[in-house]
């Protein structure tokens, strides 16, 4: 819930059960609408074979027998498919939040939003209860009560406006505002060492004294509490720089104890306070302040951004989150696990509104969630109007149920093909690290990766070609890879990561290709097993899904340490996602 950063600077047996999480429009707008529930395989497309498909409330999440291969024989569908196996379930501490919850569309999670005035009147005794409060042009209703309704919260303090800081702690520190803001309000300077002072003994009452950490139905809270939206933007603080209030020192001493005394106050449930920042932000000290969010990580704060809307731009290379930009341009992610529970968050819910202007909406919502799955996240801000819940329900589903989960207990692994340019690094590169193709970002990959082997070096397909949505900075796109047979490269390669399928021994699993039907040709899948049978091109140019039941041992057997193959017959193919999805529940589940 923000203003976006640009305002600021400027989807075995032949009956297999799965989760409705049905088919959403093509990410790339494709123009023909694909159904709610699926479509079975028709005489129009040999090599298939059809299954009933009753009906199904994909919103909320209801299980069908879907249409799945049948004596190895594919079936193929239009447009995208986002089912999974009927055993998938949410993973523990993830999902939705807003500020409301909402039942119908798994939304969990509700907001309890004070400000700092409101909860403390005084220095001294404790917070007050009773009180109600107001900040960003919302009214807030008293903290215990809102602490005494039914069902989970996040929590989120406004403290660093003028008017929400208690009056006491102007006069008491004898500061002055800084600002505004681009919402017309003023900061007071929470560095300063009187001023955080005061604010750090009301994040103790509250988290401690008030029994939020102990509250079981408490489950994060946006930390420090500064600025627009306490969404710790830099450019209060670059106002303060320029005039001369802030140093470069002042600023790093105050962020370190910052870190040091939240982590403090919330012990082993560090992970449950949620820092605001990010990593190389908009600020006036350049390298000084590049990864201040990855030290709130390595303090075992949980983190937060909130563009990734903007799903090209800035967060490819994020040490906060673990995901970094390697020398040909694919994403790797490592994260070292902390056993317990840690927040890794973001808000995509600005596709027609805080000022962006999506020109396809359906685009812009597959690819910043499939930008938020790609950095794992546990937890994801919606609003069910402006995130389009209801547009794309089985989207949206297939979402919820991703979030947060291991490659030991993820349902499915992917990888979305694509070429896509990452602004942010036009211009310069990427602290001690090569880039060959700097800007160009190659694919989006969960437990999947692309690899470029001989006879299988992919290229950039360009009849999907996206720019400047949702906005200018987020660059160009094209979604999609393609063979080039004329150059020998009549395959595409990949990779499966064998924590998501684990041991030498063989897997039931589902290999979807979604695909540009194009030309008057044929691919099939290899993999350890032998190949499969052939789907057939009808040059239709739609987009549409191929499924296959394999039997399948990653193993890294094939050429250049690979898995899966597809093969090509004819004429070259274009793919834009590839989608494994286990049958079998892993042990525990």
């Amino acid at each position: 819930m923000r203003h976006p950063r640009a305002v600021l600077a400027l989807a075995a047996a032949a009956s297999v059960v799965l989760v409705a999480c049905g088919a959403a429009p093509a990410p790339s707008g494709s123009p023909d609408p694909t159904p709610s529930t699926p479509t079975p395989a028709t005489s129009a497309d040999p090599g298939t074979a059809a299954a009933s498909v009753p009906p199904a409330d994909d919103r909320t999440g209801a299980r069908f027998v879907a249409a799945v291969p049948t004596d190895a024989r594919p079936v193929v569908r239009t447009g995208d498919d986002w089912t999974l196996p009927a055993w998938a379930e949410p993973a523990d501490f993830s999902g939705f939040f807003s500020e409301e919850a909402s039942a119908k569309f798994h939304v969990p999670l509700r907001s309890v939003d004070v400000s700092w005035r409101q909860i403390a009147p005084t220095p001294d005794g404790p917070l007050d209860l009773t009180a109600t409060g107001r900040a960003q042009d919302m009214s807030f209703e008293p903290l215990g009560a809102q602490l005494a309704a039914d069902g989970p919260y996040w929590l989120r303090v406004f403290a660093s406006g003028v008017d929400w800081a208690p009056e006491w702690v102007v006069t008491t520190c004898g500061v002055t505002g800084i600002g505004p803001d681009y919402d017309g309000e003023s900061h007071l300077p929470i560095w300063n060492d009187c001023v955080w002072s005061a604010l750090r003994d009301t994040w103790r009452k509250l988290l401690v004294d008030t029994g939020v950490l102990a509250d079981p139905e408490f489950r994060f809270a946006y930390v420090p509490g500064g600025f627009t939206w306490v969404e710790f933007d830099y450019d209060i603080i670059g106002i303060a720089a320029e005039e001369g209030r802030l140093s470069e020192d002042e600023f790093l001493t105050w962020h370190a104890r910052m870190l040091r005394d939240l982590a403090d106050i919330a012990g082993p449930q560090v992970g449950q306070l949620v820092f605001t920042g990010e990593d190389y932000p908009w600020g006036p000290f350049g390298a000084a302040e590049n990864l201040l969010a990855t030290d709130a990580v390595r303090r075992g704060l949980g983190v937060r951004t909130g563009i990734t809307e903007e799903f090209n731009f800035h967060l490819n290379e994020t040490p906060a989150y673990g995901s970094a930009v390697q020398p040909d341009g694919h994403l790797t992610l490592t994260r070292e696990g902390a056993g317990a529970a840690q927040v890794f968050a973001s808000e995509n819910e600005c596709y027609t509104d805080c000022g962006y202007h999506a020109k396809n909406v359906g685009y812009a919502v597959v690819h910043s969630n499939l930008k938020a799955l790609q950095l794992q996240l546990n937890w994801l801000y919606v609003v069910p109007s402006d995130s389009y819940l209801a547009t794309y329900p089985s989207h949206w589903d297939w979402v919820r149920l991703s979030l947060g989960q291991r490659p030991e207990t993820s349902p499915d692994a992917w990888a979305a093909l694509r070429d896509a340019q990452d602004t942010y690094w036009s211009d310069d590169p990427i602290p001690g690290r090569g880039w060959k193709r700097r800007p160009w970002v190659r694919n989006l990959e969960r437990w999947l990766v692309q690899v470029d082997a001989a006879g299988a070096v992919a290229h950039r397909s360009t009849i999907d070609r996206h720019a400047g949505d949702p906005t200018k900075e987020n660059g160009t796109a094209y979604e999609g890879l393609h063979t080039d047979r004329t150059s020998g490269n009549r395959s595409l390669a990949f990779r499966v990561d064998q924590r998501f399928l684990s041991g030498d021994a063989g897997h039931r699993v589902l290999v979807k290709v979604t695909y540009n039907d194009r030309g008057k040709g044929s691919f099939r899948l290899r993999h350890a097993g032998g190949s499969t049978r052939s789907v057939t091109l009808h040059n239709t140019k739609k987009w549409r899904t191929a499924t296959w039941l394999v039997d399948l041992t990653p193993d890294h057997s094939l050429p250049s340490s690979t898995d899966v193959w597809i093969d090509t017959s004819k004429v070259d193919l274009n793919v834009r996602f590839v989608r494994l999805l286990r049958l079998d529940a892993p042990a525990g589940r």
